[in-house]
């Protein structure tokens, strides 16, 4: 099937002028002084509930005290992928760590009802040629997901080495040693040549700072720690049947709330949605694996489709390259090329004209955004909810959904949503529930669906409170201002420390296909090191130095944009000094960066990195 042109409304159609002015209006009306510092980290009461697994039991062990080649801290896909690069290089001596019950990470946690990825699972689920797993639709299930997890790292060795329902406290270099010290909730001291931060970027759940929240005398969770002992149904069975009698209020309306709100709707006695921004949300078309297409895939399909993917995601395809994806992730790339060779713009490829094109593609952005506006009057049949339900901004200042149920639970007489864009946010909570607009809302249940810190400060991130390197140099303090790396993934004064997630250096549209490619790099240095014969690996001061350089020279300004955009994670809440960027933009693109990275595993001297040999003894 070929993928085709959206119905978009004629250019002529819009004032742009006037929508670039509400699209501002609405962020101003949104974005609020402390910017990221609105949420915060689980604390007090919530503490527990961030360490709780409410999945799995946790199994009495006593503590380790162990040497290891490589401690990777993470189990979820991140994680995954560094153990099996590692053994790709023959470095086996690892181990897993992670406060969850199991592999998985995000999707470990992630229980919710109605999960499931929200890009294409074909692309997003990596090394499927590798394992030969196939998902079974176009966007897996989270149960699914976490799965494949599990199956991976059967098939890479790694599920028997790793320490679950441990939380690291702390991560310490020792010269003496030529070591890293990593303590633990459990009591464990492992003394490792090799850390590898393998977070991801959906570690730590983030709550709003809600005034009142300790007063509310009701059930409270976050999406990432469902309780379906008090809803009813279970991850693989959505039937959330104890909330017949029950009233309900969900808090965010972003990719999670839009898969879990059609349950709730549909099994509450009320629902309330608290929408502070809505979000972008088109039709989800999710057909089952056709066996004869899986069938007929020859090798090296998934990497041809995820640069597919990426092209049509944050690029342009290539003269005459179709659309493999067709959904809202690929449809401005796809209006705008159709167009494109209509107007025979491709004739002196790759030469083009950037300004035309970015130009072009800025209109195809509003169409698009008009269509999915249009398609909240189509779906939803009061007006005044409809109008509370459009997106007005840029398609990429929040993440893309789609979703077929998520308007019309609106037409249903039990679900009612709740602006709270005049305060920014849930104006309070009481004993009782929570006021908006001076009117208070009594609810049995509040559910937090406001996601994972992802571009606030790294120690919110992280959760860990010492993390230092030569002499005692914290890596908080190490990185004030921001990252500074070698490649994105190691940095001067922390010996074998690795990072893994956006840091620095092109990112994919893909982010297991980033991480992946992290991993490869990390687990030759790695590898290199063990080689080598090497006790200490560490990136020096001057390649460190070279590599920002290089990363400044090619960064693509994306400020000007970003500011533009209605507060979210994309932008650390209109954060203007945004450190932790997730999409700092490289100009030479993926495919350059990836090349780089090549070229330098190549390179006998590998600049920028020491190796310290062992001593002998005479």
């Amino acid at each position: 099937m070929i993928c085709q042109k959206t119905n978009v409304p004629a250019p002529e159609e819009l004032d742009i002028p006037a929508l670039k002015a509400r699209y501002l209006a609405e962020r101003d009306k949104r974005l609020r002084r402390e910017g990221g510092e609105q949420y915060v980290r689980p604390t007090g009461d919530f503490s527990d509930n961030y360490a709780h697994d409410p999945f799995t039991p946790v199994t009495e062990r006593e503590p380790l005290v162990e040497d290891l080649d490589v401690a990777i801290l993470g189990a979820g896909f991140s994680g995954i992928l560094a153990g099996y690069h590692l053994r790709q290089q023959g470095v086996t001596k690892v181990r897993n760590i992670d406060h969850a019950g199991g592999f998985g990470g995000v999707w470990y946690w992630n229980r919710y009802p109605g999960v499931q990825c929200d890009n294409d699972a074909y692309c997003y689920l990596p090394l499927l040629e590798e394992t030969g797993f196939m998902p079974s639709k176009k966007f897996s299930d989270g149960w699914e997901i976490q799965a494949y997890c599990q199956k991976m790292a059967t098939d890479f060795d790694l599920a028997d080495k790793a320490l679950f329902h441990t939380l690291v406290e702390s991560i310490t270099w020792d010269e003496g040693i030529k070591r890293w010290h990593v303590k633990t909730s459990r009591g464990d001291d492992l003394r490792v040549r090799f850390v590898v931060m393998a977070g991801g970027v959906m570690n730590m759940p983030k709550l709003p700072g809600i005034p009142g929240i300790h007063d509310f005398k009701g059930k409270m969770f976050h999406t990432s720690r469902w309780e379906h002992d008090y809803t009813g149904g279970s991850w693989t069975a959505p039937e959330l049947e104890k909330l017949k009698d029950k009233r309900v209020a969900i808090v965010g309306t972003g990719a999670t709330s839009v898969q879990a709100v059609p349950f709730l709707g549909k099994y509450a006695k009320q629902l309330y949605v608290l929408q502070r921004t809505p979000s972008n949300i088109d039709e989800r078309p999710n057909p089952p694996t056709d066996p004869d297409w899986a069938a007929a895939l020859q090798p090296g399909w998934q990497q041809e489709r995820m640069a597919n993917f990426h092209r049509g995601a944050q690029q342009f395809f290539l003269p005459g390259e179709p659309d493999l994806i067709c959904d809202i992730w690929t449809e401005i790339s796809r209006n705008l090329h159709v167009e494109l060779e209509a107007d025979d713009f491709f004739k002196n490829f790759p030469e083009m004209d950037m300004a035309d094109f970015m130009a072009r593609r800025e209109v195809v952005d509003f169409q698009v955004m008009e269509r999915l506006r249009r398609r909240v009057d189509d779906l939803v049949e009061d007006g005044a909810t409809a109008e509370v339900l459009k997106p007005w901004f840029r398609f990429m200042c929040k993440r893309p959904l789609s979703n077929n149920d998520y308007y019309p639970t609106f037409n249903q007489p039990n679900v009612k949503v709740i602006d709270v864009s005049p305060t920014q946010g849930v104006e309070r909570m009481t004993e009782k529930g929570f006021i908006a607009d001076g009117v208070e809302y009594e609810v049995d249940l509040m559910i937090f669906a406001s996601g994972f810190e992802v571009t606030s400060d790294l120690k919110r991130r992280w959760g860990i409170d010492t993390v230092e390197g030569e002499g005692g140099l914290s890596i908080y303090d190490h990185w004030t201002n921001g990252p500074s790396t070698l490649h994105g993934v190691t940095t001067d004064k922390f010996p074998g420390m690795f990072y893994m997630g956006y840091i620095q250096g092109a990112t994919n549209s893909s982010t297991t296909e980033q991480f992946g490619r992290q991993a490869e790099h990390i687990a030759f240095m790695i590898g290199e090191t063990v080689r080598r014969g090497a006790d200490k690996f560490t990136a020096t001061a001057e390649g460190v130095a070279g590599y920002v350089a290089h990363c400044r020279a090619n960064e693509i300004d994306m400020s000007e944009f970003q500011q533009g955009c209605t507060p979210s994670y994309f932008n650390n809440e209109g954060d203007k000094e945004l450190k932790w960027a997730l999409f700092k933009g490289y100009l030479p693109g993926w495919d350059a960066w990836r090349d780089m990275l090549a070229d330098w595993r190549k390179s006998p001297d590998l600049p920028g990195v020491a190796f310290e040999a062992k001593e002998t003894v005479n």
